[in-house]
């Protein structure tokens, strides 16, 4: 299913010239290399950044240490502005952008299985929030990778 959505993701944005840019925290570049293990990607794909920390996400993608403090990593203001920092440091009209908890050590307030996905397209910017559960880590990342391409293809190839 992964291969299938990248594919498709990759021929609509070919067809209409849009370059993408990922920026990842619990996915760690999955994104992107679901992207790139696709042959010719490299005309779509610009580039992407893993920002784990507070410290990556301010310096490589614009996040205010104050929505940091205030909200922590997993959150919809910082997936916000992750996907327009990403389309601010890069040469991309479509970015994609995960933030959340894969497990284990979660906490009440922020459990296993939450992630935040912020998309940046012509000028909008549409967040989501998803509660995969705690179906393990490497589940988390793999569903957050479906999700993120699914959400991205349905934004660009909405009429």
């Amino acid at each position: 299913m992964m291969e299938e959505l990248a594919t498709k993701l990759l021929d609509v944005c070919r067809s209409r010239g849009i370059m993408t840019v990922t920026a990842e925290s619990c996915t760690g570049g999955m994104v992107s290399a679901a992207l790139t293990a696709i042959p010719g990607s490299s005309n779509v794909v610009d580039r992407g950044f893993v920002t784990y920390s507070y410290a990556a996400k301010t310096a490589h993608l614009n996040v205010s240490p104050e929505t940091l403090a205030e909200h922590g990593a997993v959150s919809e203001p910082v997936a916000r502005q992750m996907a327009i920092g990403a389309i601010e440091n890069s040469d991309a009209q479509l970015s994609i952008a995960i933030t959340g908890v894969a497990g284990p050590g979660a906490s009440e307030a922020k459990p296993e299985g939450l992630v935040w996905f912020g998309l940046s397209f012509e000028g909008r910017t549409l967040t989501e929030k998803r509660e995969f559960g705690a179906i393990g880590r490497e589940n988390v990342r793999m569903r957050s990778v479906e999700t993120a391409l699914a959400l991205a293809l349905q934004l660009v190839d909405a009429p």
